[in-house]
């Protein structure tokens, strides 16, 4: 039978820690696994690329990582990346210091996640609808549409040819007239066939 304990160290193991910040009285953040000073700008990158991090103030040794994510935020939203929507910050402040504070944090929470998984499931069925599509119309290029498009054309018209390569040539009108379309399909079958070889 395993040992619980060891599999529990396993599993972490397994697991990217977060990126340890410390920030020092000068506000300067020091990425300790990069042993490099580092800027807000770079922790938000850091949170699109899905990679966390925890931010502990250097002489105190606190977590202070929900500030400089709040930093974050207001850095953001002074570029003009407006995402909050001002009646939310309303809302938001009005609920500090009442007695639904202690609920807001969890909601919020929750609400995002839910979000979260609803874009992930809409991203998953894009997906799946272009790759039909792409089952559906599986040329590449235009230049292979118009290959196929050639050949099926040779074949429509070989049914129509009213006499066979050798023969007679034809005296009526219809039968010149569909003469001239095959000798186009050719030259423009040559053609594809030329560009193709200047390919190779």
């Amino acid at each position: 039978m395993a040992d619980p304990a060891h599999k529990e160290t396993d599993t972490a193991t397994a697991q990217v820690p977060p990126v340890v910040v410390k920030k020092y009285a000068n506000r300067r953040l020091y990425n300790t696994e990069s042993s490099s000073y580092i800027t807000l700008d770079n922790l938000a990158e850091m949170v699109r690329a899905g990679r966390d991090f925890v931010v502990y103030d250097a002489k105190s040794g606190d977590d202070i990582t929900r500030g400089v994510l709040t930093q974050i935020i207001v850095e953001e939203e002074g570029k003009g990346q407006n995402l909050l929507p001002t009646n939310f910050l309303r809302q938001l402040i009005g609920y500090y210091g009442g007695a639904m504070q202690g609920v807001v944090p969890g909601y919020l929470d929750q609400a995002m996640q839910a979000f979260t998984q609803q874009q992930e499931q809409v991203q998953a069925s894009m997906r799946k609808t272009v790759g039909s599509m792409t089952n559906l119309f599986p040329f590449s290029n235009m230049e292979e549409l118009s290959r196929q498009n050639m050949a099926m054309m040779e074949r429509a018209f070989s049914m129509f040819t009213p006499f066979k390569p050798g023969g007679e040539p034809p005296t009526d009108d219809a039968g010149r007239e569909n003469l001239a379309l095959r000798m186009e399909v050719d030259r423009l079958r040559r053609e594809l066939a030329a560009k193709d070889g200047k390919k190779g």
